[in-house]
Order: structure tokens, then C-alpha cells, then sequence
């Protein structure tokens, strides 16, 4: 199937009629020696006599030159093509070329094979395949071509594209893609409304997105188009579908992520991420036997596998994924693993690891619902009826592993914690113990090598006994011996006899693994050792290279010097390249270790390092980002440089990267009243990362570190900290979530607090935001107002970035009080002075308040053109929010052009992208612009439905859009009234 790419000749006829030699284009000639080609390619090498070919270009009426025409088309097409390839046979013409040469052959060959790859089983498979052979087409098939051969093969290719597409938007929904799926129907089907294939697989796309309503509606759309068009009844699959939709039959909500087990609905993803086995494991004999049979056995295991009085390093981690290994062949859907951090300040979300198990089986991420509930039901659809082994490592307690537990028939947990889980409801409990001396001996030798341990066998048990025979111990040591060469065995065991190289809760506690760390800690050099101990300080997931170096106080390479020797002998992890990460136990070592070995001002010395570097990275991303902003100039200063950017696409990676462990160095800044000097740069921080906030994507995590900042700033009394964090949780109150009210009291809070501090950024934006409040109120004088004192301020602090978007928002303002021709100018004035300051985001924002301007004043071209440029700037930000707040103004215009097909498609991609991250009354906002392009193309009770949802969020709300709602549901007949802008976007 590949064989077009080769060198040689090459055609495409899906799409306009063309020639490849190679990489070369050949001349295809007039439209009627075109036509000539398509049809002796469309004969598939046989020949075509030369009154076959007549009529197929000329039809029943051909002219008197036909037949010397023919021969001329016949004749210039074997000079571009060479004599091999066009032959003339009996007087008739045959093209001979390769099987692969042809991209109508290529498309049939890809649909052969995914048809047989979704018999098989794989779902994933066929759907690539088919969206290969989609690929291919380009347009009109045979675009220009004239003659009744052409005309009928147009209709045939177009009508089979449209059977591929159908067929590949069903493995959509199979493999969970209901959600980006919708857009693509809705237009398809106001393409084709009598087609009942593609309505049923909209209404089950619509059902699986949780959009019951608008399934029901456009059911009782079709009904009535067909009676009206037809004269029938819907086909009973479709009246099947509606009455399990009707019903919430669960069976249904059940398939968009496929439970694939059955050859007949496709095959889902299969996992396959049990780690590797360790290749010297060492006894557990009884252990592996008992629990391989009862995982292999079970209908539906529940294994928890724990450690006696939940001592570490006894080796859960290492038998359990030597026992999934050995029992996978009875779980052949797939294997799924998960570390659950149950040892960390903050042990793993259910929630989290849902999600993350649910893209492991082959669910997109806009299936996957919010909220643990929702996800764990899924999580149990997906696995219902197929056999699946989950490998739950490291669990806090019972409540953590239960949402993650299977519950069918057919799959199985296995589970390892430190703490017996008693209170989990029929699971098989395995009490682990430490090892006998004789496997602990085998697993030294096993490490160290024969030859060594055997001529000082009494040595070696010296050793494992001094480990307390605790296997995590027994590598630790033995593998350190195994790297140095000059090492006998009797020297480690004297070391290991003192016992002040041991800690006492060796004997009992959760403390007790310290002796096995302390082995490997105990011979690092004094550099090393306190790149242990200071590594494990800062709370993130995880830490890069640079920030690294930052806590240590060093530069890239002496650090990852460091650090790597660190990852040599187990007491670190390389998470990838240039990041690291502690076992969480190791973690607690080393942090006990900083207690005991670093004073507090040290230890605060180098959390105060990373937020110097965090702050500074951040600022460089956000300088790409705003060249020239005064923003930065407000900001702490910072005694450690951080990372340089030389594209806005390298800064917001790293923003957008990093964002876990930077909103985690806030966060902990925060929980630490007694360092006050920290929290100035940790606002800072946020005020400079507040893309995270406005993309939605770290909407949750944002709002907890602004809130905490402003708890402890308060407590400390800082007025100008204070301040700035209550700008930043207003900001994000009333963005995400539409809570109004809250917000401007954490304004009115802001502004008070920066004129008690003499803060020009909080004096600035405070304002500002107040006026974003009351703009999404439509109290618009209030708005008005409240952006005049912000401008003043930005003004007094020179700060010509804030002048620009305060311009931009003054003319959202002028749309709202009925000044048309002022909202353009001001919009224009916006646009002229981000594009001055290379702004990008904020660029984007500006051309997306000017676009309402004149989608007010009815220059909808000129709108649609802003939009265009705005969605652009969006993406490259990488601002899903706004990106589909950009969708869906522009799916506004063309409603008003009546355009209305693509008006759904585009508001479907919106309700997508903003989903529950921008607030409830624009997600309301674009339900109302999609009803209406519904209600455009015929789809009337699917609007309605969408109209039903945004009335009842406006009504919650308590918007003034809720009436323009009730008006349109109270038409018997809703006609699309012009566009109306609904200004709280």
C-alpha cells in the first residue's frame, strides 16, 4: 500500500485529476484529456475501446471529430506518460501501471484491511487505516472533469467516501470519541438529512457526551423530516436507539469507550504496563504460587498485598510484579500498573489515576468525564466483560484503592500497601515477612556473583543479617559491593557491624527502612550526601535538571554530575531525560536526613533558590510572551537567574511542563507562615504563570495556590502580597466558575489593600477586574468605570500593556451600551497597539473584543477575518478556553450570514473545548449559538434542548441572557433572529 511513494508513475483521481512521475507533476492536459485518463485508469489496465471512450467523453451526442480528438488526447498522453504505460490495442487504449499507482485502488485496499483488522478484534487498527483511506481523498473526486462516465464515477467515489466516513465515525464512538465526533455529524447530517446512519450515530454520540436532550431532539428532527420528505416512519434501528436513549439504558452509555472484548464490537487498547520483572528475583516460592493460582482463578480477584507491620523494603513491589508477569496470560485484554504514592505527603488521586487508566484504555481525553463517580463507572464499563489484571503499588489505605478496583467478572487487583487493608470487603490478604536467611543469601550472590560470596561465605551471611535480611536492604548493599572491585566482602560486613551505621528502628516501625538507605547514604561523599538531602525538600512530583541545580546552588553540569551518581546506586530515579524523582520513601529519608544535617536557614536557603529560579524562568517565558511589560518590573527580584527563551513556543512549553511543580513551590511557599520572605515570590510567581489560569487546565490547582497565598499573607499581615493574591482569586472565580459575587469582594479586598501598600500592580488590576465583574454582569457603566481608574493607573505606571487590554475591554463595554462605532474604533486602537508591542495571547484577546465590535456593527467579513487571526494566536498560546471561545463567536457570524451548518459544527467544537473551564454562563452562551444554527438546518427539538440547558444555567445564574433564552423557546417556530452578542464571554 505504500507503493505510490515509490519512484515511477504515480495518479490521483480523488480530487482534481493528476500525475506523478516520481516527484515530478506531469501536465494532465484539457479537462476532456482528463477525462481520457480517469477513464482508462478507472478500467484497472484493461482496454477500452475507442467507442467505449467516445461515450464516456462525449455521451450520445459526440461530434463529428471525435474519434481524430480521441487519438490526439490519446497521442499527448502517451508523450507525458511514455509509450510503456499507454498502449493502443485493436484500436482501443489501455493504461498498464502498477496496482499501487492509483489512489481510488489504495483507498479500496486500506478499507479492505481495516474491515478485516476491526473482524480481528482491532478497533484502534481499523479506525488508523480508515482515516488513511479517507486521507486520500481530496476534494471533489474527478473535480472539472466533463462526460457522463466522469459524472456517474464522481457520484459513485463521493457516495463511497461518505460509507468510509460513516464507518470510521462508528469506531470513533467505540473507542470513546463521542465528544469530538459530535461537531463532524452535526455538519454531515445537515449535509445529508434523510441519511438515518448518520442520525442514529449523532444522537448516540450526543447521548455519550451527555447531551440526552439533544439526542431526543434530533430524533424527533429526523422523524418528522422524513415525514415530510418521504413519507416514512424512521428505520427501526433508529427507533431502537431512541427508546434505549429514553430509557438511559446503562448498556449504551457503556459503549463510547468500547468494552471490546467481543470480535463484534472492535478491540479496545491493551495495556500493557506492569514494569520488568526483576531478573534475580529470589524465593517467595509458596507466595508467588498462592497468589499466581488465585489471581488466575479468581472471577474477580481482589488481592491486597502488604508487608507485616507495614515495614518498607520487604519486597510487595518486587513479588507482585513478579507475579502479574506470571499470571498475564490469564488477564489477555491488558495489564495496567499504577505507583499509588501511598507514602507521599500527598498520596495519588483516585480521580487522577482513573483518568490516567481510562487513556491507557483507550479513551480519549474528551471522554473522560470529571468528577471520581463518573470516572470510576466508566472505568468499570470499559472493563466489563474482558480481563484485565490491575497492579495497585504502594496504597495508602482501603478508600484510596476502591474507586480502582474493577468489579466485573474477569478482572482482578493486585494491591500492595504498607498497612494490612482488613476493611477491604473480600480480599485475599498476604502477610509478606522478611526474607529466610538462606533466600537472602541467594539473592546477595545472586547480585554480587558466585566466586566472591563463596570464599567468604560466613562474611556474606554477616552481611544479610546486619540487613536484617529485608530484601530493598540486601540489593542495596550487594550492589554497592558489585561496583567496587577492590571490595571484599569482609570489608562491607565490618562496616555493617558498627552499629552506628544503623538505626535503631531497623527492629520495628515505618522507620525501620532508614538502615537500608543508610547503607548506600552512609558512603556517599559529603557533596553527594547533601544533594540527597536537600533534593528530596522541594514538594513536586518531580524536579528537572535546572531546577536541580537551582537547590543545590550549582551549575547544569556539576549537578547532573550529581545526580546521576545519585541515580547509580538507586537513590534517586531518572523519571527522563534531565528529571528525577525520589522513591517516596527515599524521600522521607532524605528529608529526615536534611533535619537532622542541614540547619533550618540552609534548608530555607535552597527552597528560596528554586523560587528564584522558577520566578525568573517564569518572567523570561512571560517577556517572550509580553516583550517589555511593566509587569516585570513590579516583580521581586531574584538572586538566581533562571532559563532563557528564544521563541514564545520554547516559553510556554516550559510553563506548561513545569506547571505541576511550580504551582507546587507556591503551594508550599504558602504552608510555610515562618517564611515570609518566600511568599512575595511566590505571588509573584503566580502573577507571571497566569496562562495556566486562563487556559483551564490548571484552573483547580491555580485557585488553591492563590487562595492559600492570600490566607497566609493575611496572617503576616503583607498588605502588597495580600493584595496581589486576592486579584489573582478573583480573577480565576469569576473566570472558571462564574462565581461573581465572590470575586469582587476578593477585588474590592485587592484594591484596598494595594493603596494601603502603595502597589501599582495591584492598584492597576484590581480595578481592572472589577470591571471584568461587572461587564459579566452587564452592569456596564459600573464596568465603564471601573476600567477608567484601571487606565489611569496603568498610565501613571507607564505601563502600556494594560493601557491596550483595558482598551480592548472598553470596547466589549461600548457593544453593551449601544456604541457601535466607538467599540470599534476602541477595539481597533486595541488591536493597532498590541500588534506595536508584539504581544501574542493578549494580541489575541484584543482581535477577539474587536471582532464583537463588528460582528455588532454587521461588518461580519471583517469579524470573521479578526477571528480568524485571534483562533491562531490561541492556539499558539495554547489556550484551549479561549480557542473555543473564539469557535463559537465565530459559528455567531455565521448564523447571522446563514451559514448555518457551519455555525453547528464550529459551536459543537466550542462546547468541547470550554467544557466546565470557563463558567457556566459562557458554556450557556455557546449552547444558545448552537441551538440556533440547529434550529437553521431544520434540527428544531435538538435546539430546543440546547436552548432548555442554557436557560436553566442562565436562570441558576441569575443573567440577564436568560430571557433572550425564553423568547426563543416561547416561538412556536424559532426563526434564527440576528446575532446577538451575549456579552459575559
Amino acid at each position: 500500500m505504500d507503493g505510490g511513494t515509490a519512484p515511477g508513475l504515480r495518479f490521483a483521481l480523488l480530487g482534481p485529476v493528476r500525475a506523478w512521475r516520481g516527484e515530478e507533476t506531469l501536465p494532465a492536459g484539457s479537462p476532456q484529456q482528463r477525462a481520457l485518463l480517469a477513464a482508462l485508469l478507472l478500467r484497472g489496465g484493461r482496454t477500452a475501446t475507442a467507442d467505449e471512450l467516445i461515450d464516456a467523453l462525449w455521451g450520445e451526442a459526440p461530434p463529428d471529430s471525435a474519434l481524430a480528438a480521441l487519438r490526439t488526447y490519446a497521442f499527448r498522453l502517451r508523450k507525458v506518460l511514455g509509450a510503456d504505460a499507454l498502449t493502443s490495442e485493436s484500436g482501443g487504449y489501455a493504461l498498464r501501471t502498477g496496482a499501487d499507482t492509483l489512489d481510488v485502488t489504495r483507498a479500496e485496499e486500506y478499507a479492505v484491511e481495516a474491515e478485516k483488522a476491526r473482524a480481528g478484534g482491532e478497533t484502534a487498527r481499523a479506525r488508523e487505516l480508515l482515516a488513511h483511506a479517507l486521507d486520500l481523498w481530496d476534494g471533489e473526486p474527478l473535480a472539472g472533469l466533463p462526460g457522463p462516465y466522469a459524472e456517474a464515477y464522481r457520484t459513485r467515489l463521493s457516495e463511497r467516501r461518505l460509507a468510509l466516513l460513516e464507518t470510521r465515525l462508528e469506531l470513533d464512538l467505540e473507542l470513546g470519541g463521542h465528544t469530538d465526533a459530535v461537531s463532524v455529524l452535526t455538519t454531515l447530517s445537515a449535509e445529508h438529512p434523510l441519511r438515518e446512519r448518520l442520525r442514529a450515530l449523532l444522537m448516540l454520540a450526543l447521548y455519550r457526551s451527555g447531551r440526552q436532550a439533544e439526542a431526543l431532539g434530533v430524533y424527533a428532527d429526523t422523524r418528522r423530516l422524513l415525514a415530510e420528505e418521504l413519507g416514512v416512519d424512521p428505520c427501526a434501528e433508529l427507533n431502537e436507539l431512541y427508546q434505549r436513549i429514553l430509557r438511559a439504558d446503562p448498556d449504551l452509555a457503556a459503549q463510547p469507550t468500547g468494552a471490546e472484548d467481543a470480535p463484534a464490537a472492535g478491540s479496545a487498547v491493551r495495556p500493557a504496563q506492569l514494569p520488568a520483572a526483576v531478573v534475580d528475583f529470589t524465593g517467595r516460592t509458596a507466595f508467588v504460587d498462592e497468589l499466581v493460582e488465585e489471581l488466575s482463578t479468581a472471577d474477580s480477584g481482589v488481592m491486597a498485598l502488604s508487608a507485616v507491620a507495614g515495614i518498607g523494603g520487604v519486597g510487595k513491589t518486587t513479588l507482585a510484579v513478579h507475579v502479574a508477569h506470571a499470571a498475564r496470560d490469564a488477564f489477555p485484554d491488558g495489564q495496567l500498573y499504577v505507583d499509588l504514592q501511598g507514602q507521599d505527603a500527598r498520596p495519588s488521586e483516585p480521580e487522577t489515576v482513573l483518568a490516567s487508566f481510562l487513556r491507557a484504555l483507550g479513551t480519549p481525553d474528551a471522554a473522560i468525564p470529571e468528577g471520581l463517580e463518573d470516572r470510576a463507572a466508566l472505568y468499570r464499563s470499559v472493563l466489563d466483560g474482558r480481563r484485565v489484571l490491575a497492579l495497585l503499588d504502594n496504597a495508602h489505605d482501603a478508600a484510596q484503592v476502591r474507586p480502582l478496583l474493577p468489579g466485573t467478572p474477569g478482572c482482578a487487583a493486585l494491591i500492595t500497601s504498607r498497612v494490612r487493608m482488613v476493611d477491604l470487603a473480600g480480599a485475599h490478604l498476604v502477610d509478606l515477612d522478611v526474607m529466610s536467611p538462606e533466600e537472602a543469601l541467594q539473592l546477595f550472590t545472586k547480585i554480587v556473583g558466585t566466586e566472591r560470596v563463596m570464599t567468604e561465605r560466613q562474611a556474606a551471611l554477616d552481611v544479610v543479617a546486619a540487613c536484617g535480611f529485608l530484601p530493598l536492604a540486601i540489593r542495596i548493599a550487594a550492589s554497592r559491593l558489585a561496583t567496587r572491585r577492590t571490595w571484599t566482602v569482609s570489608v562491607l560486613a565490618r562496616k555493617l557491624s558498627d552499629s552506628r551505621r544503623r538505626l535503631d528502628e531497623l527492629k520495628a516501625g515505618d522507620l525501620a527502612v532508614k538502615a537500608t538507605f543508610e547503607l548506600g547514604y552512609g558512603q556517599l561523599a559529603d557533596h553527594q550526601a547533601r544533594a540527597f538531602r536537600l533534593l528530596a525538600l522541594p514538594e513536586g512530583p518531580d524536579i528537572s535538571l535546572d531546577a536541580a541545580a537551582a537547590v543545590l546552588d550549582m551549575d547544569a553540569y556539576e549537578a547532573e554530575e550529581l545526580l546521576e551518581a545519585l541515580v547509580d546506586i538507586s537513590l534517586l530515579e531518572s523519571a527522563a531525560p534531565a528529571r528525577y524523582r525520589y522513591h517516596d520513601l527515599l524521600r522521607l529519608y532524605a528529608r529526615d536526613r536534611a533535619e537532622q544535617h542541614e540547619t533550618p536557614a540552609d534548608r530555607r536557603a535552597a527552597l528560596s533558590r528554586l523560587l528564584d529560579f522558577y520566578l525568573a524562568t517564569a518572567a523570561s517565558a512571560y517577556e517572550m510572551e509580553n516583550p517589555g511589560d511593566r509587569v516585570l518590573s513590579h516583580m521581586a527580584p531574584t538572586s538566581r537567574e533562571g532559563r532563557t527563551f528564544t521563541t514564545r513556543a520554547e516559553g510556554l512549553e516550559w510553563l506548561f511542563s513545569e506547571a505541576p511543580c511550580v504551582l507546587a513551590a507556591v503551594r508550599q511557599a504558602a504552608e510555610d507562615a515562618a517564611n515570609g520572605d518566600h511568599h512575595r515570590r511566590a505571588v509573584d510567581l503566580l502573577f507571571v504563570g497566569q496562562d495556566l489560569m486562563e487556559s483551564g487546565v490548571h484552573a483547580r490547582a491555580y485557585e488553591q495556590c492563590a487562595r492559600s497565598m492570600a490566607a497566609v499573607s493575611s496572617q503576616q499581615g503583607d498588605a502588597l502580597v495580600e493584595g496581589r493574591a486576592r486579584v489573582l482569586l478573583g480573577r480565576i472565580l469569576s473566570w472558571s466558575s462564574s462565581r461573581w459575587g465572590e470575586a469582587d469582594i476578593e477585588a474590592q479586598r485587592a484594591q484596598l489593600l494595594g493603596l494601603s501598600a502603595q502597589d501599582l500592580l495591584t492598584c492597576s488590576y484590581a480595578p481592572n477586574l472589577r470591571g471584568l465583574i461587572a461587564r459579566d454582569q452587564q452592569r456596564f457603566q459600573d464596568a465603564e468605570a471601573y476600567y477608567q481608574l484601571a487606565r489611569e493607573s496603568f498610565r501613571d505606571d507607564q505601563n502600556l500593556h494594560g493601557e491596550a487590554s483595558v482598551l480592548a475591554n472598553l470596547a466589549r463595554i461600548r457593544v453593551g451600551l449601544g456604541e457601535t462605532a466607538l467599540a470599534v474604533t476602541a477595539g481597533e486602537q486595541a488591536v493597532a497597539l498590541q500588534r506595536r508591542l508584539e504581544t501574542g495571547f493578549r494580541l489575541g484577546c484584543a482581535q477577539y473584543s474587536l471582532a464583537i465590535a463588528l460582528t455588532e456593527d454587521e461588518q461580519l467579513d471583517a469579524a470573521l477575518g479578526q477571528l480568524t487571526d485571534a483562533l491562531a494566536q490561541f492556539r499558539e498560546s495554547r489556550q484551549p478556553v479561549w480557542e473555543g471561545l473564539t469557535l463559537f463567536r465565530m459559528a455567531e457570524v455565521h448564523v447571522a450570514t446563514g451559514r448555518h451548518r457551519q455555525a453547528a459544527s464550529l459551536a459543537d467544537q466550542a462546547l468541547a473545548l470550554v467544557n466546565d473551564n470557563a463558567g457556566e454562563n459562557r458554556k450557556a452562551g455557546i449552547l444558545t449559538a448552537l441551538g440556533k444554527a440547529l434550529n437553521g438546518i431544520g434540527q428544531v427539538d435538538r435546539a430546543r434542548a440546547c436552548w432548555r440547558d442554557a436557560l436553566a444555567a442562565y436562570t441558576t445564574l441569575g443573567a440577564k441572557e436568560a430571557q433572550q433564552v425564553r423568547t426563543l423557546l416561547g416561538e412556536q417556530q424559532p426563526s434564527v433572529p440576528p446575532v446577538a452578542v451575549q456579552y459575559a464571554r
